[in-house]
């Protein structure tokens, strides 16, 4: 403390240090111009490479109407494309792995949204709104010793 303040009015006279400024996102490339990331959802871990292109997104080497069958499924990866008007600006490539096909897709979107950002961070602020940026936390319950899974318990008999 550079400045002791004994009374009341000496704390107006005060003058608070400057804020901070806020944190500056940069662009973060390879050396073959790709933006990667990796998101996770569950047990599931997706690698996410993004560079400039048509519009491709290649899932595990296969396209990702193919691997992600479900609409619903199809739809959870282009959330972040569409509410950065990017739909069909850039090629993406992801390797996913871990978990079931939901948890997966819930990665591949993480991943991609983290991708975006880091190519181009003036994204940020939206994909943050939309909360395509924050990790889903929720995972499986652990099983307890004295339970038949999580939470259920044996059945009760009084004899």
């Amino acid at each position: 403390m550079a400045t002791e303040a004994k009374t009341l009015s000496d704390l107006g006279a005060i003058k608070p240090a400057a804020p901070a400024d806020a944190p500056v996102h940069v662009q973060k490339l390879d050396k073959l111009g790709r933006a990667y990331a990796t998101g996770k959802r569950k047990d599931a871990v997706a690698r996410v490479w993004i560079k400039p292109g048509k519009g491709t997104i290649t899932v595990n080497d296969k396209d990702y109407a193919k691997y992600f069958a479900r609409p619903v499924l199809q739809m959870l990866l282009k959330q972040p494309l569409a509410a950065a008007n990017r739909l069909t600006q850039y090629d993406i490539r992801v390797s996913v792995s871990g978990g079931g096909l939901s948890g997966q897709a819930g990665a591949v979107r993480h991943g991609i949204s983290k991708a975006l950002t880091y190519f181009e961070p003036e994204l940020r602020g939206t994909l943050k709104k939309g909360g395509f940026l924050t990790r889903d936390s929720r995972t499986v319950e652990r099983k307890k010793y004295g339970r038949v899974k999580a939470r259920r318990s044996f059945q009760f008999s009084k004899r």
